[in-house]
């Protein structure tokens, strides 16, 4: 009778627990969809005396002037806040739910879920690629490498930025072809005006380029679970882009899906703009054309710098995306293991563009929510709720990973991958990256620069030249550091410059497995 009592007690309070959570979550979404009701008056509001710098981008790319920009402005900002509040009231009902992955039931991917690349066929069409469009995530700012503009325009090789090369490949796939493959560029608000900008000088090159931008939504107060903006044109620092797996509904929202399949274009190539890896591979097009794969994301074999990444994984005999936000804590270290988890996600993906839009008119996109935990200009903390694009595998028919060399994964992420890209290691064939075949070892030399060379100001400042590194297996650099013209690595190679010290390296040194540490100047190297 005891522990029947006892039983009750708990179920009973599991009961008041749950309801006290459906009643605070019932007040959060009513309290949100009351701001974001007031947020949409606030574009057409009347008082407004002029328009913003964020409502000026929208008018810009909604693409009407005059009387009626207003009222499609606010048409467009209504659809976006209503994609907003369905990711929220989903955030909220999960919570209340306290709904996590089993676990247990997660398996590594089967045989048939990851192909291996050599497996692919080797003979193509090369008309095939009159079906295709590429896509490149251009909303990025580079701010971890202290840049302020979208972070494609910087100069990363033969003084040619990340979307010189992503045009000089599309024109060449084009030319040597004759075929018509589109460049698409997904922004954000961030990037939308500096893209436009940039593109300008493309315009007598042979390809076309579409513009379109992703959705622009409120940062949450962590607290209240409030918007943060007050009104549609506030400060920038209260908006964010809710990550690539908005990919799906900002085509769909902005009619480019559409303009693609009216062009005849039945698959898309999407990367990231910094993977200067990611080019056109009419092998995977080939494969997924035979054997009708509606969704590919591309894996790559796991090291040690790439425990973080998304993987796939088996769940209930479906493929899907497991990304470590999404990882149980006492899992974690699971979620690291090379053993378990051997592969991860490069996030080049193809996309059959009619499946996808079938999905998005049907059962529609329902994608794993991360939760970005922020720190607001003004101290308070905000989150973004965001979904990555290889999270929809799920949802389509016949879907894999593709498992492809590492050279098909090369993001500039730091300053210490930009070194890399600058040397030697490369050059550029037609605007892709070969390695130089001069170079004894398939592998790339592991390169760690410190904080000193972490902004991409300071990194330009302290190289007069980049140095020669064809012989180089190991690089590690911190401290007040300066290079001369025509240096030469080779080896292991560690400067090490202590608080208070610096060390220059002059112009043509040698350093073949050198430990340099303490204050060295120049004549006593």
């Amino acid at each position: 009778m005891i522990q029947l009592t006892a039983h009750i007690r708990v179920v009973r309070f599991r009961r008041r627990k749950q309801h006290f959570k459906s009643a605070t979550t019932g007040v959060a979404v009513k309290n949100m969809r009351n701001e974001l009701n007031r947020l949409v008056n606030t574009v057409s509001d009347p008082a407004t005396k002029k328009v913003g710098p964020l409502m000026f981008e929208l008018l810009r790319w909604i693409g009407h002037e005059g009387a009626n920009s207003y009222a499609s402005a606010q048409q467009a900002f209504d659809t976006e806040m209503q994609s907003f509040f369905y990711l929220f009231t989903r955030y909220l009902a999960e919570r209340a739910e306290s709904r996590e992955l089993d676990w247990d039931r997660i398996k590594s991917p089967a045989a048939d879920q990851i192909v291996p690349y050599d497996n692919l066929p080797t003979s193509t069409d090369a008309q095939s690629l009159n079906k295709l469009a590429v896509l490149k995530v251009n909303g990025g700012l580079g701010t971890s490498m202290g840049m302020t503009g979208a972070k494609s325009a910087l100069e990363v090789k033969d003084d040619m930025t990340f979307l010189d090369l992503t045009v000089r490949q599309i024109e060449h796939l084009n030319t040597t072809h004759r075929v018509d493959v589109p460049l698409i560029l997904m922004t954000s608000f961030n990037t939308h005006e500096d893209t436009l900008r940039i593109i300008k000088k493309y315009a007598n090159q042979q390809l076309r380029i579409t513009t379109f931008n992703q959705s622009r939504y409120p940062r949450i107060f962590k607290e209240s679970l409030l918007p943060c903006p007050k009104s549609a044109d506030d400060d920038k620092g209260k908006w964010y882009p809710p990550g690539h797996g908005d990919l799906y509904n900002a085509l769909m929202h902005s009619g480019v899906l559409d303009q693609l399949l009216a062009e005849g274009k039945e698959y898309l190539f999407v990367s990231n703009s910094d993977n200067l890896g990611a080019v056109v591979d009419q092998r995977i097009l080939q494969h997924m054309i035979d054997t009708d794969a509606e969704f590919i994301m591309e894996v790559t074999d796991k090291t040690k710098a790439d425990v973080k990444g998304g993987t796939l994984i088996d769940y209930d005999g479906t493929v899907q995306l497991l990304e470590v936000a999404q990882v149980p804590s006492e899992h974690v270290e699971d979620f690291k293991s090379v053993r378990k988890f051997k592969i991860f996600n490069t996030n080049n993906i193809w996309i059959n563009l009619r499946a996808l839009k079938r999905i998005m008119e049907n059962e529609g996109m329902e994608l794993e929510i991360i939760v970005n935990p922020k720190t607001a200009d003004d101290g308070q903390a905000v989150i973004q709720l965001e979904t990555a694009a290889g999270a929809a595998i799920k949802h389509f028919r016949n879907a894999r990973g593709v498992n492809v060399p590492r050279n098909r994964f090369l993001p500039v992420k730091s300053c210490s991958d930009l070194l890399l890209i600058k040397s030697d290691i490369y050059s550029l064939e037609h605007g892709q990256l070969v390695i130089n075949e001069n170079r004894m070892f398939g592998t790339t030399p592991v390169i760690k620069l410190g904080d000193h060379f972490k902004k991409i100001a300071q990194f330009q400042k302290r190289f007069k030249k980049i140095p020669k590194i064809i012989e180089l297996d190991h690089l590690t650099v911190t401290g007040d550091v300066y290079f001369g013209r025509n240096v030469t690595l080779r080896g292991t190679v560690i400067i090490v410059a202590n608080e208070g010290q610096r060390i220059d390296i002059p112009d043509g040194c040698i350093l073949e497995n050198r430990l340099l540490s303490g204050n060295l100047t120049m004549t006593e190297l």
